[in-house]
């Protein structure tokens, strides 16, 4: 009978331990993704974007209206400074020409013709005034003598006048003529080309633009608008790196060349125009590309740093009880027992600038579970992938530690994404 009984007991206890353990919920099992405390080179960076341009571009036009008889550049034409690149027809400044020569002409005849009624006049005067000093003649017609000597030197000045005014008009048509013949300011590659043959160019308003040269290819410059927010760290002489989608592999090295004071406000962001000198000896850039742009603006040498995303991660609610719970227990044992202070408020925002920010906590992984963690009260800069860390975290942390950037959780085979901040 006690055997039965016995054996009835320990039936029942297993079916309920069995039911429990059928009816209890899974223990959850935590998998943490982790990336190590490194020790090596941190720089800190403002990103733009800009456009490509050759360092110098002239845009080459012409000072008289016309017609375009003849062009001998085209797109892509390597052209040497005097170089010929386009003919506008000729006709009508040539008549021009022909009109202010003969108009000079004129001048010079009345010119000579003026010069002989001096000379008469000087010769009459001369006469006249020996006679009326010997009494042969009356005074009035040695005055009138006289008179008509100024006249006749007035009429010679006018007529020098007009030769001079003759002989600007001239030089101003022959000018124009030679305006017909467009050409190269500067040595270079033709980079656009604004009109074609028979084209009415007129130039009585404003210069019109036929052709723009760049000078030099092999030497670009990137013009860069930087947010009014970034625009104080950047200075001339910082070294820079851009990159193009047209070489999505290659990397330029480029050098700050100067900061434009002058603002531009597009969709009320202000914004400065920097730009930037890159080699281009390949000849792999061309004008226009868009440059993704990257200022480096400090950079620190051999300096222990940590993943940002370590300082965002933040471990399952419950696993935090558990070591708080462990590590009461231990610090009753001893003041510095083996887990680090666990936080009891997680500060929220905060940026990975320098001292004075809120103080933000990373997390210890050991042989795969939580070991405690460290309250990161000061950083120095960031490249937004790794953060300087500084001040008393440089005492709890030491190169190669693991610090938990996320995790999953496990239960009964099932994998389910971790929280983080």
């Amino acid at each position: 009978m006690k055997i039965k009984s016995l054996f009835w007991v320990i039936t029942l206890a297993a079916a309920g331990y069995a039911g429990y353990r059928y009816f209890a919920p899974d223990e959850a099992v935590y998998v943490y993704r982790t990336q190590p405390v490194t020790r090596g080179v941190i720089t800190s960076s403002v990103g733009a974007t800009g456009r490509v341009n050759a360092v110098e571009m002239v845009d080459v036009g012409t000072q008289v209206s016309g017609t375009i008889k003849e062009i001998y550049v085209d797109y892509n034409s390597q052209v040497k400074k005097g170089q010929l690149l386009a003919l506008l027809d000729t006709d009508y400044l040539q008549s021009k020409v022909e009109e202010s020569k003969a108009g000079l002409a004129v001048a010079r005849a009345s010119a000579t013709k003026a010069q002989a009624e001096v000379t008469n006049a000087q010769r009459n005067y001369a006469r006249n005034r020996e006679l009326w000093e010997r009494k042969l003649i009356a005074r009035i017609e040695m005055e009138n003598s006289e008179t008509q000597l100024s006249v006749a030197r007035a009429a010679l000045a006018e007529t020098g006048s007009r030769v001079i005014q003759a002989q600007e008009s001239l030089r101003q048509a022959e000018t124009n003529l030679k305006y017909t013949e467009i050409i190269s300011p500067i040595d270079g590659v033709v980079i656009s080309r604004q009109v074609d043959v028979g084209q009415t160019v007129a130039a009585s308003l404003q210069t019109p633009t036929l052709f723009a040269i760049a000078k030099d290819l092999t030497q670009m410059q990137v013009e860069a608008n930087i947010d009014e927010a970034d625009i104080g760290r950047v200075r001339e002489g910082q070294r820079a790196t851009c990159r193009f989608d047209s070489w999505p592999g290659d990397s330029f090295e480029a050098v700050v060349a100067q900061k434009r004071l002058n603002p531009e406000t597009i969709s009320n962001v202000v914004t400065y125009v920097v730009i930037l000198k890159v080699a281009n000896d390949e000849d792999k850039l061309m004008p226009g590309m868009t440059a993704n742009v990257s200022i480096e603006t400090e950079r620190r040498d051999d300096v222990l740093k940590i993943p940002a995303a370590a300082l965002r991660f933040t471990p399952p609610a419950d696993v935090i009880a558990q070591l708080g719970q462990s590590q009461a227990g231990n610090e009753r044992d001893t003041r510095t027992g083996g887990l680090l202070p666990i936080p009891q408020r997680r500060p929220r925002g905060g940026s990975s600038g320098g001292e004075g920010d809120d103080a933000r906590t990373v997390w210890l992984i050991e042989d795969g579970q939580l070991a405690g963690s460290v309250v990161v009260n000061e950083t120095g800069i960031s490249d937004r992938t790794w953060i300087e860390v500084r001040g008393d975290a440089l005492s709890q942390i030491r190169e190669g530690q693991e610090l938990a950037v996320a995790f999953t959780k496990e239960t009964a085979g099932a994998a389910v994404a971790g929280d983080r901040r």
